[in-house]
C-alpha cells in the first residue's frame, strides 16, 4: 500500500454536553480525493477545541485505472480502520473544461465516498469555496493561505503534503458545521412545543 502517515495521537475522552446530556467529542475524517493523491486528515472535536489525531497521503499507484482506484480503496479503508472517526467529510469536485479528467476523478471520489459510506459512517460534503471561506475566511483562498490557516487552528501539526492541508481542512470546516448543527438540535429540544 503505497500510503505515508504522519502521526501524533491525542487521547479523547467523551465529555457530555450537560444542557442535552450528548456527548461533544467527536473524531472527523476529512477527504480530498484525488486519483494520484488522496489526501486525508483526522481531527478530534471536543466542544470547540480540535486537535490533530494524523494526516497522510494515500497514493493511487500503477498505470492502470483500476489498479488506482484499488490502491486508493484498500489504503483509504486501513486508514478509517485505524482511526475510527465518527464522520467523514469530503469536497465536492468541480467540473473543468478536461471532461476525461473530471470523470476520473469522480471516479476516485466515488471511492472516496464508499469508503467510510462502507464502514457506517455519515458523509458530509462541501464546495471548494465553502471550505476555504470556513477555514480562512475567504472563499477564494490559495493553497498557502489553506495550508497557514490548518497550521495555526492545530499547532505544531506535520502535515504529509498540500492534499494532507485541504484534507484537514475539509475535517475542520466539517467540525464546525456540525458544531453548528448540534447547537441548533439542543435549542430546538429546549423550546416549548
Amino acid at each position: 500500500m503505497g500510503h505515508r502517515q504522519k502521526a501524533r495521537t491525542e487521547s479523547a475522552g467523551e465529555n457530555r454536553d450537560e444542557r442535552t446530556g450528548q456527548g461533544q467529542h467527536m473524531r472527523v475524517i476529512g477527504i480530498d480525493p484525488g486519483l494520484r493523491n488522496l489526501g486525508w486528515g483526522v481531527i478530534d472535536t471536543d466542544g470547540n477545541r480540535m486537535s490533530h489525531v494524523a494526516n497522510g497521503i494515500v497514493h493511487g499507484t500503477g498505470e492502470a485505472l483500476a489498479a488506482r482506484l484499488l490502491a486508493l480503496y484498500e489504503g483509504l479503508t486501513d486508514v478509517i480502520a485505524r482511526f475510527a472517526p465518527d464522520t467523514a467529510a469530503i469536497e465536492q469536485t468541480f467540473v473543468n473544461r478536461d471532461g476525461a479528467g473530471t470523470l476520473k476523478l469522480g471516479q476516485a471520489r466515488g471511492v472516496a465516498m464508499l469508503v467510510p459510506a462502507q464502514a457506517g459512517l455519515d458523509v458530509g460534503e462541501y464546495a471548494p469555496n465553502q471550505v476555504k471561506k470556513t477555514v480562512v475566511g475567504v472563499g477564494h483562498a490559495d493553497k498557502r493561505q489553506v495550508e497557514h490557516m490548518v497550521r495555526l487552528q492545530l499547532p505544531g501539526i506535520e502535515i504529509a503534503g498540500t492534499d494532507a492541508a485541504d484534507a484537514l481542512a475539509i475535517a475542520l470546516c466539517h467540525a464546525h458545521f456540525a458544531r453548528a448543527g448540534r447547537r441548533l438540535e439542543a435549542a430546538a429540544k429546549r423550546a416549548p412545543a
